[in-house]
């Protein structure tokens, strides 16, 4: 089938505009994307694709500059296409390798994650996503249930419960997100991780002995305290998707709510947190 390449380029690049402007593009068509210098590539068929398309993209973040440049794509298989230039298998730690459906696995890992190439975030590529898995490999979260907040491809969700969660739950405000996830669930034989559509208004009467919110600073700033209020005491509250300098404000929010710091990991000046919920 052929394809149409759309270079998005942001000026500055910015990760959470990025995830925002894929998610728009996701629901006009576009199948897949993959992370550049200068922003990322949007592949669509070209027999879906038209110039009006790009026109009706709104920008997500103010301070942000858009350019769009197309380029039809020869037909080639892009199952290998993917596998040779776009969306490498990855290893954390030696003990998880994330991978698609048609790479070939080499090595011995003791958890295996399948996601379909649909998207490059979510992948385990980025930092924020990368240090996330880093903090899951490390914590004991046999038999805990677990909120992933923001659960875009359900990576986390689904490392929790290879390492025996009782229960994860995923939610995510996007539409696209959610059948990308559930898609992955049943790619990866999940059978107690479920998928919702929200936000922080469906954390109302429910705790986790875990909560994971990979998002952006903003909205991780509003919603900390819902987090707090859904989290058993003693719990743990994993945070990322934000940068180094805004870790201290991260942490002053955190304190209000009983949120104690415990470590934070630092990856090409994105940071996760690690947080307990005092007794």
């Amino acid at each position: 089938m052929e394809y149409t390449k759309v270079a998005v380029t942001l000026t500055p690049v910015n990760e959470i505009a990025s995830d925002l402007l894929m998610a728009q593009m996701g629901e006009l068509g576009f199948e897949s994307f993959s992370e550049t210098e200068y922003g990322f590539d949007a592949f669509i068929p070209s027999k879906d694709y038209n110039s009006s398309l790009i026109k009706s993209i709104h920008n997500p973040l103010e301070g942000i500059k858009l350019s769009f440049k197309d380029e039809v794509m020869p037909d080639i298989n892009w199952n290998e296409e993917w596998e040779k230039n776009y969306f490498q298998p990855i290893v954390i730690a030696n003990k998880c390798v994330v991978r698609s459906p048609f790479h070939i696995l080499e090595g011995n890992y003791k958890y295996e994650i399948l996601i379909e190439p649909k998207m490059s975030f979510g992948t385990g590529h980025h930092s924020t996503t990368s240090q996330m898995l880093q903090y899951i490999l490390e914590s004991d979260v046999k038999g805990k249930s677990v909120l992933d907040m923001g659960c875009g491809t359900g990576i986390l969700g689904m490392l929790c419960s290879m390492k025996k969660a009782s229960s994860i739950v995923g939610i995510d405000i996007d539409e696209w997100a959610y059948n990308n996830a559930v898609e992955n669930l049943s790619l990866n034989k999940i059978k107690n991780m479920s998928i919702e559509i929200g936000g922080a208004e469906r954390l109302v009467n429910r705790t986790f002995d875990i909560i994971l919110a990979n998002i952006n600073r903003n909205i991780l700033l509003e919603d900390i305290k819902h987090y707090q209020s859904s989290l058993i005491k003693g719990g743990q509250l994993l945070l990322s998707g934000f940068y180094q300098e805004d870790l201290d404000i991260i942490n002053q929010e955190c304190e209000k709510y009983k949120l104690k710091y415990i470590s934070h990991k630092n990856d090409n000046n994105w940071v996760a947190a690690s947080y307990i919920l005092a007794e």
